[in-house]
């Protein structure tokens, strides 16, 4: 078993819960996507910060472009690990 992680990186929270909700829908995906903010460098205000869907994917069942191609549907991507 692997601990292969993906990381999709959101513009704001909304698309970020919109993304984990499509993931159960479209993917399936069980297991509870992490959230995350990830304030950029010298922002103070929630309002800018960039939010990461951390989703483990032990199995490999994800495909990477798949995930990439949700993630722009909001217009995010996919960490490159």
């Amino acid at each position: 078993m692997s601990d292969v992680r993906h990381v999709l990186v959101l513009p704001d929270r909304d698309a970020a819960e919109e993304v984990v909700e499509a993931l159960r829908e479209r993917f399936g995906v069980v297991e509870e996507p992490q959230l995350v903010r990830d304030a950029l460098a010298g922002e103070d205000d929630a309002e800018d910060a960039q939010w990461l869907v951390v989703l483990r994917d032990e199995d490999g069942r994800l495909d990477a472009g798949e995930l990439d191609g949700l993630a722009g549907e909001w217009e995010g991507w996919r960490e490159e690990p």
